[in-house]
């Protein structure tokens, strides 16, 4: 099993015909399963043609009328993202990936009050999306990197996901399902709503959690684990303290008051029975030494 996506997905593209769009979803298309799970894409004016054999649509209520389209990954230009999730939402997907970096803030925080009971699940924006190894990655992750195994991995940081990847493949050990949930901040899934699939997966034996200093999802999901996570998990905080009210790396990355550092987030992860680490490098051996 897996979390989110797996061989049976069904994905529409928002934004096919642009660059990015076309290049990623080639890239998903080539990718285990991608070939049956990319289904269409979706351009305003630009129905009935088609890219690599995936036929293109003017709406994504079209696109899954037709295709019976159950998730969307979004490449539209910041400007418009928000209004692509809106689209998609309200045609009842089970699930947006947005991966466009700079969506305005006014826009995703009238978009996150328009989902307030939608069953749509939204990772993003400013995101590398998720990928199940060997059988389905929707987003800009590197697919050879991954390898299929027991450990999940959820993480606000692109590069960081891929450190991790490649430190467990180091150890000889694959993932289940790996999550980029993004570092903006007003976006979708946090680590506590990834965390709880991870621990109801059968297939996912233990999680390697990433975050990012400012805001408080790490401390929330640490205070869920302590409680009622069945399986390990090992953590690492990316980024060094600030001073207050300082920006660093993403959007999300605000300090304020003292609160959101990583020496704050790391000694409440270890609070709540977390292994954690201040070294990135050394993620992939934590992970194996608390599964012996």
């Amino acid at each position: 099993m897996s979390i989110l996506i797996n061989k049976n997905s069904r994905v529409i593209t928002q934004g096919i015909t642009g660059k990015t769009g076309q290049f990623h979803t080639k890239m998903g298309k080539d990718y285990a399963n991608g070939k049956n799970c990319y289904v269409a894409g979706v351009t305003p004016k630009k129905g009935g043609q088609s890219y690599e054999g995936i036929p293109i649509y003017d709406t994504v209520k079209e696109a899954k009328a037709a295709t019976g389209a159950t998730v969307s990954v979004i490449y539209v230009p910041p400007p418009f993202a928000a209004a692509a999730i809106d689209e998609a939402v309200e045609a009842g997907l089970e699930l947006v990936i947005c991966i466009t970096e700079g969506v305005p803030v006014r826009d995703m925080i009238r978009t996150k009050y328009r989902m307030q009971g939608s069953k749509t699940l939204l990772v993003g924006p400013n995101c590398p999306g998720v990928i199940t190894p060997d059988e389905l990655k929707i987003g800009i992750m590197p697919g050879h990197i991954h390898m299929k195994g027991p450990i999940g991995v959820v993480s606000r940081s692109g590069t960081l996901t891929y450190e991790a990847v490649g430190q467990l493949m180091e150890v000889g050990l694959g993932q289940s399902t790996c999550v980029g949930t993004g570092g903006d901040p007003v976006n979708g899934m946090k680590h506590i709503d990834v965390m709880k699939l991870f621990n109801d997966d059968p297939q996912t034996e233990a999680v390697i959690m990433v975050g990012e200093i400012g805001g408080s999802d790490e401390e929330e999901c640490a205070r869920w684990i302590k409680v009622h996570m069945k399986k390990p998990v090992i953590g690492f905080i990316a980024g060094v303290t600030a001073p207050p009210g300082k920006r660093m790396g993403h959007a999300g990355a605000i300090i304020s008051g003292g609160k959101g550092t990583a020496d704050e987030k790391l000694a409440v992860m270890e609070e709540c029975g977390i292994k954690v680490t201040r070294n990135p490098a050394e993620m992939g051996k934590l992970l194996k030494s608390v599964l012996k």
